[in-house]
């Protein structure tokens, strides 16, 4: 069973002002760029990996469904630990019904980031990669992400800090 760590995030905190959220008006409407990702953990605990997608607007169920189902098309029985943001308690009910017994789920008490080692992955990006980074636009800032996340998930040593951090024993 493999287990995954998600968490949903508006890609905050960038540039100088340190923004809540960075944000680009187009038209009329206004768009943002947002993250969903996942701290994966293979069975034997052997191998840390993350996979993630950037999105162009805050993410809600569906994207989170679409998401765990592609780990559970790669991975077959998966352990979903999550903290109790609506997008994710509204797509825990409809994964139940989609993958059955292939999804077990653990929930985060409702407001402990500490214990989620996928924060962590938000954090790192945000505050060490990211720091007083720029962007141009939100292509360029979605591509800065990506390559944020991409470069910590070559970072093995990396990965399992975050796990330390939220005192989860490897």
């Amino acid at each position: 069973m493999k287990a995954a760590l998600c968490s949903s995030r508006p890609v905050a905190g960038i540039g100088p002002g340190g923004a809540v959220r960075p944000r680009c008006v187009v038209g009329n409407g206004t768009i943002g760029k947002s993250v969903i990702g996942a701290v994966e953990l293979s069975p034997a605990r052997s191998r840390i990996q993350v996979d993630w997608q950037v999105q162009r607007r805050n993410v809600q169920a569906e994207q989170v469904v679409r998401f765990v189902c592609e780990q559970a098309a790669r991975y077959g029985r998966i352990l979903l630990v999550l903290d109790r943001s609506n997008p994710h308690r509204t797509a825990v009910r409809q994964l139940q019904a989609l993958l059955n017994r292939r999804l077990r789920v653990e929930w985060l008490p409702s407001y402990a980031p500490d214990l989620n080692p996928a924060e962590q992955l938000w954090n790192h990006a945000k505050y060490a990669d990211l720091a007083n980074f720029v962007a141009n636009d939100l292509n360029h800032l979605g591509r800065r992400v990506g390559l944020s996340l991409y470069q910590q998930s070559r970072r093995s040593t990396l990965l399992r800090s975050f796990f330390k951090t939220a005192k989860l024993r490897l």
